[in-house]
């Protein structure tokens, strides 16, 4: 059966809700530090309007251990205000489905639009339950999922709702479908995979997939240490799994061409502004790698150099200190170099976004960014997503 896209539904004078993504970062109160995925949602909200539909959204913010005040959505609501041109209604913080809520979604009139609290003030969503699904139904006429980075989710929002509702996918989730659907397919060669962050056992299924596609996967970050301690190379107190060694060890006898490791790294004894980072050949020890070395940002350059299609994941190393950001920088600034001479290239969310606004580039420098970090890991592999199967056209 088809999923239904947006444009496919008659939304003139319906109530229409909304699961976003607004997972926003924000400051020590609460308040919006980077509004990209807010931005990315307008397409979808400014359809709905014109359509003369009211619009109910829902999302969720970080992972609140209760009633968090930090985390509630009325900054996001703010920022959606000014960047919408419209007042966002918002009913108390808790609980989220409440008599008012209710109240609020039944007076809103075509053109209006309310936002809920923090879903995962609520217990049910995370839970996947189908009880709170069927409350969130009962605001709207009709139900949008526009939230690609929770999609691997069996959240109430996301498989649940639809069981209750018409459900169509928004153009933010559609542009996510069609941008990583073609890794997945015929690409153009060479094709170089780029994955960093801490850890390989989080990433062991994309990695496995990714070596069955890609000419080469440069490796970085707590993964790559992984790797070296697989070849019997020393990494001193460097992040690594001991557990995963096998795994590494049989990846590396498998695809001996295909993985590019660091071949030198900056070192430091400990994380801190009083101790100063050194590149070795060897890590001794007592000490911990913190980023790629000269040697090997220069070959992972050379190879992304040649690439036509790139898919790039993870840091790689503590790009979060300046001083230890040089390697993430660079695999940022020469994968965006390729977009002028046609290449396709993606970034896969998560920490790589953040990674990318530290170097002062955009995201109109690359193909496309995927605002889902795991979600976008899960489908790079081939599998299909919940959120994405509960679209199925009833």
């Amino acid at each position: 059966m088809r999923k239904l896209f947006i444009e496919d539904l008659e939304l003139t004078g319906k109530r229409v809700l909304v699961r976003l993504d607004y997972n926003v970062p924000g400051d020590e109160v609460g308040n919006v530090t980077n509004d990209a995925r807010i931005l990315a949602s307008l397409p979808t909200l400014r359809h709905i309007l014109a359509e003369g539909a009211s619009l109910i959204l829902c999302s969720h913010r970080s992972r609140p251990k209760g009633d968090e005040p930090r985390y509630s959505l009325r900054p996001v609501a703010r920022r959606l205000e000014g960047l919408i041109g419209l007042p966002v209604k918002m009913a108390r913080r808790k609980p989220v489905i409440s008599d008012e809520v209710q109240n609020m979604a039944a007076a809103l009139k075509p053109g209006e639009l309310m936002m809920l609290e923090n879903l995962r003030y609520d217990p049910r969503e995370r839970q996947g339950r189908n009880e709170l699904a069927r409350e969130l139904a009962s605001l709207a006429d009709l139900f949008i999922n526009d939230a690609f980075p929770v999609c691997h989710r069996n959240n109430a929002s996301i498989v649940g709702v639809p069981k209750f509702l018409t459900t169509a996918y928004g153009y933010q989730l559609k542009n996510e479908i069609e941008y990583l659907s073609r890794l997945l397919g015929e690409v153009q060669r060479p094709y170089v995979g780029i994955m960093g962050g801490a850890k390989i056992s989080t990433k062991l299924g994309v990695v496995k997939s990714f070596l069955g596609r890609v000419d080469k996967l440069l490796v970085g970050g707590g993964i790559a240490y992984t790797f070296l301690a697989a070849l019997g190379r020393e990494v001193g107190r460097s992040i690594h799994e001991p557990d995963y060694l096998v795994y590494a060890k049989d990846l590396l006898l498998r695809y001996p061409d295909k993985i590019v490791l660091p071949t030198d790294n900056y070192v430091v004894e400990e994380i801190g502004p009083e101790y100063e980072a050194r590149l070795v050949e060897e890590i001794p020890a007592d000490h911990m790698a913190v980023d790629i070395g000269d040697e090997t940002q220069k070959r992972f350059a050379e190879e992304i150099a040649r690439a036509r299609t790139v898919f790039w994941n993870g840091p790689l190393g503590y790009f979060e200190d300046e001083r230890f950001a040089g390697g993430t920088r660079l695999v940022a600034r020469e994968v965006a170099k390729l977009k002028a001479s046609g290449a396709f290239t993606v970034i896969g969310g998560g920490d790589s976004v953040a990674a990318i606004d530290q170097a002062g580039l955009h995201y109109t420098d690359y193909s496309f960014v995927s605002t889902g970090g795991g979600a976008s890991l899960v489908f790079v592999q081939g599998k299909e997503l919940p959120g994405i199967a509960a679209l199925t056209d009833k």
